[in-house]
């Protein structure tokens, strides 16, 4: 716990002196936390032994909400929560009939809808401008119209807050009842029926946080990268998802960010010097931590600091 609060402290701190020191990265950053929020909820998912591999469906919710709705309201604080609101009801209605499922069927699924989303946005093209996306204007917070270089301040510290929010709340939520319940999915959930327990409404309040977090986060990808495409919703941005779970670890509320951080620094200085093969550098990279450090980065940094403590 002491471990995970240092590194959480000192990994704000250097996000905010990288974003001070290189302007650029701001925008980065950004997108690496608030995609880091979306994968705390498959963070939450894998501690129930389930994958989602369409879990990009809520972040394109996210996203086009704003886009939707920004015309009429470009206001920040009122957008995010509308984001959030319509992304965990889409996950309560999505959550109702997928919870009955586990493994390979849970996981193909949340594919199959998340793909359905992606053809209605693609194919919708008088009201979503199909793959050409829509075009975000310029946002207001708190009725205030930012120039531009602060306004970039401004959502760099509204994702980097909601991040350590929602950490917090992943982090208590693990560590109740219900959040340690969902160990028990994985392992012994015959038994955790016969406690009286029932495992689809665990499942249930997980994937409905999940869809929150991740509508969330797409409503922060859309605020800051200012347009919207139905590539938000596509396979290969599940995929992005579960690889940066991957890569951060899951045995921490930190590891998404620290897989999200991680592979957006990778991805930009790879495309940077080898624009042509930057998704090899990509796989390879996960390749090395799937072998080697199977607990992620947070894998790492946890035994390192184990070793120096004894």
């Amino acid at each position: 716990m002491k471990r995970e609060t240092l590194l959480a402290i000192v990994g704000a701190l250097a996000l905010i002196l990288c974003a001070w020191a290189i302007p650029w990265l701001k925008f980065v950053l950004t997108v690496a936390l608030a995609k880091g929020i979306a994968v705390l909820g498959i963070l939450l998912l894998l501690r129930a032994g389930q994958v989602s591999f369409g879990h990009a469906m809520f972040l394109a919710v996210g996203a086009y909400t704003v886009a939707f709705v920004a015309p009429s309201v470009p206001e920040v604080l009122l957008l995010l929560p509308l984001a959030a609101l319509l992304a965990t009801a889409l996950g309560l209605v999505i959550g109702l009939f997928l919870v009955r499922y586990r493994d390979i069927f849970f996981g193909m699924l949340n594919l199959a809808l998340s793909m359905v989303i992606y053809s209605l946005l693609e194919k919708m093209y008088a009201i979503t401008h199909g793959t050409d996306g829509i075009r975000i204007a310029a946002l207001t917070f708190a009725g205030v119209s930012l120039e531009r270089e602060v306004q970039e301040w401004v959502m760099f510290g509204i994702a980097l807050t909601l991040a350590i929010g929602f950490g917090l709340l992943v982090r208590a939520y693990l560590g109740s009842p219900m959040g340690r319940a969902l160990a028990g999915i994985k392992t012994r959930e015959t038994r955790l029926e016969f406690m009286g327990v029932s495992a689809r409404l665990v499942l249930l309040f997980a994937y409905v946080l999940s869809a929150l977090m991740g509508g969330v986060g797409g409503a922060l990808v859309s605020m800051t990268t200012r347009h919207v495409t139905p590539q938000l919703a596509y396979w290969t941005s599940s995929g992005e998802l579960v690889f940066i779970a991957i890569l951060g670890g899951a045995g921490s509320a930190l590891g998404p960010f620290l897989g999200a951080t991680a592979f957006e620094l990778v991805r930009v200085y790879a495309a940077a010097a080898v624009a042509d093969a930057w998704q090899m550098i990509l796989g390879g990279v996960l390749l090395l931590v799937i072998l080697f450090a199977p607990g992620g980065v947070w894998g790492i940094l946890s035994s390192k600091l184990k070793g120096r403590g004894a």
